[in-house]
This record gives C-alpha cells, structure tokens and sequence, in this order.
C-alpha cells in the first residue's frame, strides 16, 4: 500500500476511523462502455491494522466493474453540509461546503465463497449489533440454505490501496474564533443546522489548538 509520503500513523487512524463511521461507500471503475459506479456497505478488513477493505456487490456488478481484473475507486463520504458566508462576520466571503472524504484506490482480490460468507456475516453483526433484539445472519429462522442462497448472488472482495486521498476542508483557514462561531451556527437549529458537520470540526479544531500550546 502506497500512501502519500506526509501521511503518519496518526493519520492512517484517523482514516481508519472516516471509514468506520461511513460505510456507505461509492465504488467507481472505467469500464468498456465508460465510467460505472455503485454503492454499497463497505468496511475494514478486521483481520488488518492498515486501510484493507472488505465487501460484496450484487451480481453482475462484479462482471459491469471487472473485480479483480481492474482498477476500482472507492470513496467514503464523511460528514459534509453548506457553510454561510454570514457566519464569518462582517468581512469578504462568499458561501462555501466543508465536508470529509477518503479515496482508496487499487485492484481488488475476489474472496473465496467461504471468506465472502465471512464478510457479509461481519457486516450484518457491525449493523445490526445496534439493535436491541439483534438478528444475526445465521441465527434463526434464517436456515443455512437461505443464507447459501442469498450469497450466491453476491460476489466478495478484498482492497489492499495502492492510491489514499485523504480531504477535509473544515473552515481550517479561518481563524480559531471564526471556526468557533461556525461550530455553534451548525450546532443551532435553522435551514442549515448540521451536528454531524459541527462535531467533525470541533474535532479538528480541539486537535489543532491542542497541537498549538
């Protein structure tokens, strides 16, 4: 995995973590008839420390983006919303959109039938977990035939990026008392309120003025 040569492991982390809080994921390829793109449930490979991914697309999505055979973009959309030039103050400024974004890019691996049954058991325990009466994949009524079945119009990969774009844009240009008072506009009911936004950038903000003293 080639990641830019100014990422650290603190970064690597912090990528880490934009994926496990979005995986609701858009995976993109070049195609012979051009450009496709899907979207579906991706996650971190729980048997790596790194930024592996694992996931299944429905069939033929699998022959449509060429697994394994070429090269896919996959893109996780963290928390994003408009921010008004009012909330600058009195100065020059012109509307904007702060958001949160991880590219990973790289030839993917097609799983076995038993790994990929592996995967999708992971990604119904990740969500359903929240539940407060989870109900697991093999748990029943779900009989092991159903479950067989279903996977077989699956097909499951694997992504170890050999390309990592990491962005944010959240107002990091402006200073720490602008930022303040964006944080509180998101944080306030009104057409743009956006906690999500709000809580990203508080983030980042109490990371930034942490590094400063």
């Amino acid at each position: 995995m080639r990641l830019n040569p100014s990422f650290t492991l603190a970064d690597v982390a912090e990528i880490r973590r934009v994926i496990e809080m979005n995986p609701w994921a858009t995976i993109m390829s070049a195609g012979d008839d051009g450009l496709v793109a899907s979207h579906y449930a991706v996650v971190l490979d729980e048997t790596r420390d790194d930024l592996t991914i694992v996931g299944h697309v429905g069939r033929p999505d699998d022959l449509i983006h060429g697994i394994a055979e070429r090269e896919l973009l996959v893109v996780f959309q963290g928390p994003h919303g408009y921010v008004s030039p009012g909330w600058y103050g009195d100065v020059q400024a012109v509307p904007t959109w702060n958001y949160t974004a991880v590219h990973l890019a790289g030839v993917p691996e097609l799983l076995s039938d038993e790994e990929n049954l592996g995967v999708l058991d992971q990604l119904v325990a990740r969500f359903e977990s929240r539940m407060p009466e989870p109900k697991l994949m093999w748990e029943r009524p779900n009989e092991p035939a159903f479950i067989q079945r279903l996977a077989a119009g699956t097909v499951g990969f694997r992504l170890t990026p050999t390309r990592v774009i990491a962005k944010r844009k959240l107002s990091q240009n402006k200073p720490v008392e602008t930022i303040e008072t964006v944080i509180g506009a998101l944080e306030s009911e009104g057409p743009y309120s956006n906690p999500s936004l709000a809580a990203e950038m508080r983030r980042a903000q109490d990371a930034r003025t942490g590094a400063q003293r």
